[in-house]
């Protein structure tokens, strides 16, 4: 029995990105793979999304939850989050052991039940703003020109 498109995409992230089993991507992607959110130094095809995979693992100990999924004909919608630990350099940030969460969309697109593309976005700055420690809190100062009671309110 041919497995549906679901189960495909949802393997895929467990054995690929979860799992690490590099050597059964070609199981998933089709010969014509296209990934289109990879950065422009790495080929857009399964060379490429390799790659980036491995270079996620350099960086980080990672872990991908699925936490909605939407099937639509050949296309899979998932929304995801990542748990990870910073174990390596990212983003010229020494490894720092911090463990954190990001959240992130994918959406796949299949054909004869490989995935033929794939589009993502991952909030890489809520990684980023956590590794760095920055704090966005904010301080209202009360203007000149407004009484204090206004700033009060």
């Amino acid at each position: 029995m041919q497995k549906s498109n679901q189960e495909i995409v949802l393997e895929y992230i467990r054995r690929i990105w979860n799992e690490q089993h590099y050597d059964a991507l070609h199981n998933y992607l089709a010969s014509e793979y296209r990934d289109h959110s990879l950065i422009s130094s790495l080929p857009p095809d399964i060379k490429g999304v390799k790659k980036w995979i491995e270079a996620t693992s350099a960086s980080f100990k990672h872990r991908t939850r699925v936490e909605d999924l939407l099937c639509d004909g050949d296309k899979v919608f998932i929304r995801i989050r990542m748990e990870l630990k910073h174990v390596g350099v990212w983003r010229d940030i020494a490894a720092t052991g911090m463990e954190l969460e990001t959240d992130g969309y994918r959406l796949f697109r299949l054909h004869n039940g490989k995935i033929a593309e794939h589009w993502a976005l991952i909030d890489g700055q809520v990684i980023e703003n956590t590794l760095r420690a920055v704090d966005h809190s904010c301080t209202i100062t009360p203007a000149a020109h407004m009484p204090d009671e206004a700033v009060k309110r």
